[in-house]
C-alpha cells in the first residue's frame, strides 16, 4: 500500500456494504464491460504521409507519421465513465449536477470503482459527452446488455421470462421551442445575417430592427386571435428573409468568381465559414417556402431531424421529436430493448428491428423472445416473414386467442407506467443530444438507467426477503422453545398435584393382615 493511502479512509469501511448500490457494484460485470468498450478508445494506427527530401545521393522520399501515436492525455478509467453514465440516467441528473454529487457521495464513488474517498470532481462535465460520442450506439447497447446479464446473474429474473415481451412505441421529444412560424422566420433571418458577417460579407441591410418589431407584433396578434393582421406580419417576415437571402447569394456568386470587392476589409472567408453559410441558406429557404399542410417540414433550424408525431393524446395532440420503441419483459417489467426510428414509421414496421435488437442483447442469456404482446398499432404483422419465429398477440384477434394468451394480453398495459418512469425519472422526456445519433444514444441510455433502478429495487427486495426469512426462522425456533417450556411446566404441575402413595404396612393393616 502506498504511503499516501495509508492515512486515507477506505470506502468499504465508510459505507454500509448492504446498501443496494454497493451490492450492485459487486454484481455488475465490470470486466466484460471494459473488455467490450476498450477497442473504441485505443490509439489509431496511422498510415503516415510521404515527404520528399534531398541528401548527398539525390532526392529521397520518406514516410513520416506512421504507426500508433502515444500523444494526448491519459484517459480516465472506463469503469468510472460507465458508472457516471449509469448514475446520470438512473437518478435524472445533468452532467454538471452528476460530477458535483459524485464528489460528495461515497456510495457512488464505491460503485465507480474507487477504493478511497475522493473529495474532487471525477472529471470535467464535458468529458461525459465526449465519452458518450466515442461509445456510439453499439457501445451504449453494451451498457444496456450488461444490466440484463447482471439481473440474470443475481437471479432477480429467470431466463425463461425473456421469452415473452411487451412492445410499444412512444415519442422522445427534442429540446426545441414550439415551432411558431414567426419565430422560425426571425431565427432564420438572424442566422443568415450572422453567418454572412462571419464570412466578411458586407450586407446592404440586415433588417435587425424591423425583425424584432415584427416578432413582437406577431406574438401580440396571435395572443389576441387577430389572424388577418398576423398573416400580414408573416408575409412581411418572409419578404425580408427572401431579400436578405438573395443579397447573400449574389455576394457568394461574386466570391466564387474571385471578386472580393464586397468583403469587409478585403478579408478572404474561410471554407468552413462558407460551408456554414450555405447550410443556413438552405435551411432558411425551407423555412421561407414551407406551408401549413406540407410534408417534411422543418421545425427547428438547429435540429432538422425533428418530426411532428401525433399519438392520439387528448392532452398533447402533437409531439416534436423522434419515435422510440421500448420492450420490457412480460412478468417483471425489465427493459430489454430501446431503439429510435427516424422518419416516423408505422408502429408495425418497427417491430422487426426491435426484436433484432432484443435478440442481440440477450445473446449471453441464451434465450430469444417467442411472444410479443402489442397494441392495435401493430396490426397486420401476422404474415410478416421477418417475424416468423415470434408470435404476435393483440386484442384485434381476441376471439382466436387461447385462454392462456388472453391472460397474457391482460398485462399489455404494464408497459405504460414503464414508459412514464423512463420519461419522468430517466430523462427521456427531453433529448438534449445533437442529431439523429444523439437520439439513438439517449434512448438506450435512458433504458439502461431504468434497469439500474430496477436492479436496486430487486436487491432491496431480496434483502427484505432474507431478513423476513431469518426472522421467521428465529420466531419458529422461539415458538418451539416456548412449547417445550410449557410442556415441562405442565409436567411439573401434574407431578405436584398427584396424592402421595400409602405405605405397605398401613395398607396390610387396613385389610386385616399382620403388621
Amino acid at each position: 500500500m502506498a504511503t499516501d493511502d495509508f492515512f486515507r479512509a477506505r470506502l468499504d469501511s465508510m459505507i454500509d456494504m448492504r446498501h443496494p448500490l454497493a451490492v450492485l457494484a459487486t454484481r455488475m460485470p465490470w470486466t466484460e464491460i471494459e473488455a467490450a468498450l476498450a477497442p473504441a478508445f485505443l490509439h489509431k494506427d496511422r498510415a503516415g504521409r510521404v515527404v520528399d527530401g534531398d541528401d548527398l545521393f539525390g532526392p529521397t522520399a520518406q514516410v513520416v507519421g506512421v504507426g500508433v501515436s502515444a500523444r494526448g492525455r491519459q484517459r480516465l478509467p472506463i469503469r468510472l465513465m460507465v458508472a457516471l453514465l449509469y448514475l446520470k440516467h438512473a437518478f435524472n441528473l445533468s452532467d454538471e449536477e452528476l460530477v458535483q454529487r459524485w464528489s460528495e457521495n461515497v456510495v457512488w464513488q464505491f460503485f465507480s470503482g474507487m477504493t478511497h474517498y475522493e473529495p474532487r470532481l471525477p472529471c470535467d462535465a464535458t468529458q461525459i459527452g465526449r465519452f458518450r460520442r466515442a461509445l456510439g450506439e453499439a457501445g451504449v447497447e453494451e451498457l444496456l446488455k450488461s444490466t440484463l446479464d447482471a439481473a440474470v446473474a443475481m437471479k432477480a429474473v429467470r431466463p425463461t421470462e425473456f421469452e415473452r415481451v411487451i412492445v410499444d412505441t412512444t415519442v422522445q421529444e427534442k429540446a426545441i421551442a414550439h415551432p411558431v412560424d414567426s419565430r422560425l422566420l426571425e431565427i432564420a433571418r438572424h442566422k443568415v445575417a450572422r453567418a454572412a458577417q462571419r464570412c466578411g460579407i458586407a450586407l446592404k441591410q440586415t433588417f435587425i430592427k424591423e425583425g424584432k418589431l415584427l416578432r413582437r407584433k406577431a406574438g401580440g396578434y396571435a395572443h389576441a386571435k387577430q389572424f388577418k393582421r398576423l398573416k400580414r406580419v408573416l408575409k412581411r417576415q418572409r419578404t425580408i428573409l427572401g431579400s436578405l437571402m438573395r443579397d447573400v447569394q449574389r455576394r457568394l456568386e461574386r466570391i466564387s468568381q474571385g471578386d472580393t470587392a464586397g468583403l469587409m476589409a478585403e478579408r478572404e472567408p474561410t471554407p468552413l465559414a462558407l460551408t456554414e453559410l450555405r447550410l443556413w441558406l438552405e435551411r432558411a429557404e425551407r423555412i421561407r417556402t414551407q406551408q401549413r399542410h406540407d410534408k417534411n417540414k422543418l421545425y427547428a433550424l438547429h435540429a432538422p431531424e425533428v418530426e411532428c408525431i401525433g399519438k392520439g393524446k387528448a392532452r398533447k395532440p402533437y409531439e416534436f421529436g423522434v419515435k422510440v420503441s421500448l420492450a420490457i419483459t412480460h412478468a417483471n417489467g425489465l427493459m430489454v430493448g430501446a431503439r429510435s426510428f427516424p422518419g416516423n414509421p408505422y408502429d408495425g414496421h418497427t417491430l422487426a428491428e426491435q426484436m433484432e435488437q432484443t435478440c442481440t442483447l440477450l445473446e449471453d442469456v441464451g434465450v430469444k423472445p417467442r411472444v410479443a404482446i402489442v397494441d392495435l398499432g401493430f396490426r397486420g404483422l401476422e404474415i410478416d416473414a421477418q417475424l416468423a419465429p415470434v408470435q404476435i398477440i393483440h386484442r384485434g384477434k381476441f376471439k382466436s386467442l387461447s385462454t392462456q394468451q388472453r391472460r397474457w394480453l391482460k398485462r399489455r398495459q404494464a408497459i405504460e407506467p414503464a414508459i412514464g418512469h423512463t420519461k419522468l425519472d430517466h430523462r427521456m422526456d427531453r433529448c438534449w443530444l445533437h442529431g439523429a445519433s444523439g437520439d439513438a444514444l439517449h434512448a438506450v441510455l435512458c433504458a439502461a438507467g431504468y434497469n439500474i433502478r430496477w436492479l436496486l429495487r430487486a436487491i432491496a427486495l431480496k434483502g427484505l426477503k432474507a431478513l423476513l426469512s431469518a426472522l421467521s426462522k428465529w420466531a419458529l425456533y422461539a415458538v418451539r422453545i416456548g412449547q417445550r417450556a410449557l410442556i415441562a411446566i405442565h409436567a411439573a404441575q401434574s407431578m405436584a398435584a398427584r396424592p402421595a402413595a400409602a405405605s405397605p404396612l398401613r395398607a396390610s393393616a387396613a385389610f386385616g393382615g399382620r403388621g
